[in-house]
């Protein structure tokens, strides 16, 4: 995939750096970080900002708050995820709620996507919230 140098989202994606939501700072700090394979936080990518990317696996994280259950977020998520899939990246959708109330699940989720990274078995997971 032809990642696109997209000069004019990079001060927007910095800016979401610094300035992540709190579930985005809770499975950064509490597991993506710790992963034995990169992973990019707010990623540019054609013409879209992820909220985190592993290269390795060609695949996205995204947490979704309310914005996206409206008309106008479920139309752009459509788009979105059509231009990832027609360029071979996996994205994976999990809501605030769901980092919330079900954080192992979601861990246990991503770690099956990743497949074999030799990452903590589910046991060693962090136990915040309930099984999806």
């Amino acid at each position: 995939m032809n990642e696109l140098r997209n000069e004019r989202l990079k001060p927007f994606s910095q800016k979401m750096r610094r300035e992540m939501t709190k579930e985005e700072r809770h499975l950064w700090y509490d597991f993506l970080k710790g992963l034995p394979v990169t992973v990019h936080r707010q990623k540019i990518l054609g013409s879209y900002i992820a909220d985190f990317y592993i290269a390795s696996k060609k695949l996205i994280v995204e947490l979704d708050g309310s914005q996206h259950f409206m008309d106008k977020g479920v139309r752009s998520d459509r788009d979105r995820d059509a231009w990832m899939r027609e360029n071979g990246i996996t994205v994976l959708r999990y809501t605030n709620l769901q980092i919330n109330r079900e954080f192992s699940a979601v861990c246990e989720d991503i770690l099956k996507h990743l497949g074999d990274t030799s990452s903590p078995p589910a046991a060693e997971l962090p136990l915040k919230g309930k099984p999806l």
